[in-house]
């Protein structure tokens, strides 16, 4: 074959590629409606992350490689407790939230060089499972709190719990998380830590949801402890926070080794995710006010389309105050699992409450004890929007449970 024929043959096969290439359908467009499970890396974060990457060194390390990334953790340290409102020294790099609720779920506790030993969990019923499971409080030691028809603790069942436990001598730890990540509801957290101070009690606030959706300030709220998670901000995952009161707030570590987080959580530092991180909540605290008035408009123009345009739908907890990113809609009768399937298949990205219990087939324990019936528990889903939502989202999820859910009664209905 002559170099010409060579080159005359390798055009039509590129020509032939090019032509396939084209002839494919277009991928459509996800639209990713599941932020409270984890939210999309943000650019500011990656972008961090990445530098912290390129830069290595060792936070524990002397030198200047040691020294640059121990000046990048605490950089993001500062950045962590601004979002939370709390002391700087405060902040106790971890895992994730779910570690950060194992470490201060202890009974032996330590306030300002003071011990002050807890004997009881209190934990409203709506909190993550990672709560509900007591950590390192033994099991009868744990007591579940009710919640109102919206979901919001009940504070004359707390004050009673609380006027119990004192009169035999038993101090309290309470668990209220700030907002519900089902629902969004917004607890009555500074309320029910002015009950515990006046029994001397402490208070472990699980942030995660609120933090970078409502202002948080500890002082304001009352909490001892509170935990955070990078991921659900768009950090990167795989890191959270411990935040205490103060620098002399402590417990029982749980891993022993050296003296990373002064003496609090030992382990070399994830630096690079930390610093991801940082720079994620100096994106949502700078933009918090003007994101959170965005998310609760599409919040509102989902809610009203859907409770216009599909029979049957009903929203859970729109009689209190939510998170502006979060809505949870029942169908009675029909599955949540269902649904969440039938979404994806519309390209659409939506939930049946938490995904730390993905997998679960089941009513929703957070409606459950809520009151609602098990036919519309098991038929609740979860929307969450965040900072890459756009009305072209919510438009599209609010299309796809148009055409899904009356397909899905029909097909209920010639089952039965």
């Amino acid at each position: 074959m002559s170099a010409g024929d060579a080159s005359r043959q390798m055009g039509t096969i590129a020509g032939t590629v090019e032509a396939t290439i084209a002839s494919r359908p277009a991928v459509p467009r996800r639209a990713y409606l599941d932020h409270n499970a984890t939210s999309p890396l943000r650019p500011e974060a990656r972008a961090a992350l990445v530098a912290a990457l390129d830069a290595g060194g060792n936070a524990s390390s002397v030198h200047a490689e040691g020294r640059a990334a121990r000046a990048r953790i605490e950089a993001a340290r500062a950045a962590v407790a601004a979002l939370a409102g709390a002391p700087v020294r405060g902040v106790v790099f971890t895992s994730g939230a779910t570690e950060a609720a194992a470490l201060a779920l202890h009974p032996a506790v330590e306030i300002a060089g003071r011990a002050k030993p807890c004997d009881v969990l209190l934990a409203s019923a709506v909190e993550h499972p990672a709560v509900l499971k007591g950590h390192r409080f033994p099991s009868d030691a744990l007591e579940i709190l009710p919640v109102d028809g919206e979901g919001r603790l009940d504070l004359a069942a707390l004050a009673e719990a609380l006027a119990r436990h004192r009169a035999s001598g038993r101090r309290v730890l309470l668990a209220v998380m700030a907002a519900n990540n089902e629902t969004g509801v917004i607890q009555p957290v500074a309320e029910a830590a002015r009950l515990v101070r006046e029994v001397d009690g402490i208070v472990f606030c699980d942030a995660v949801q609120a933090a970078g959706r409502i202002p948080l300030d500890m002082a304001a709220l009352g909490a001892d402890f509170l935990a955070l998670s990078a991921h659900k901000i768009g950090g990167p995952p795989g890191v959270g926070a411990l935040v205490a009161a103060g620098p002399d707030h402590r417990t029982v570590s749980l891993l022993s080794g050296g003296g990373q987080e002064r003496n609090r959580r030992a382990g070399t530092e994830n630096g690079p995710a930390i610093v991801g991180f940082g720079a994620a909540a100096n994106a949502v605290k700078a933009a918090l006010s003007a994101e959170a008035d965005r998310l609760a408009v599409l919040r509102d123009r989902l809610e009203r389309a859907v409770l216009e345009g599909v029979p049957g739908a009903r929203v859970v907890g729109s009689g209190a105050d939510r998170l502006p990113n979060t809505t949870m809609v029942t169908f009675a009768g029909l599955r949540a699992e269902t649904l969440v399937i039938a979404l994806d298949l519309a390209h659409v990205s939506i939930s049946a409450g938490s995904a730390c219990s993905s997998g679960k087939v089941g009513a929703s324990q957070v409606l459950l004890a809520m009151g609602l019936p098990e036919d519309e528990a098991a038929g609740a889903i979860r929307l969450s929007l965040g900072w890459s939502s756009t009305i072209e989202d919510v438009d599209a999820a609010v299309e796809a449970l148009k055409k899904a859910v009356p397909q899905l009664r029909s097909r209920a209905s010639r089952a039965a």
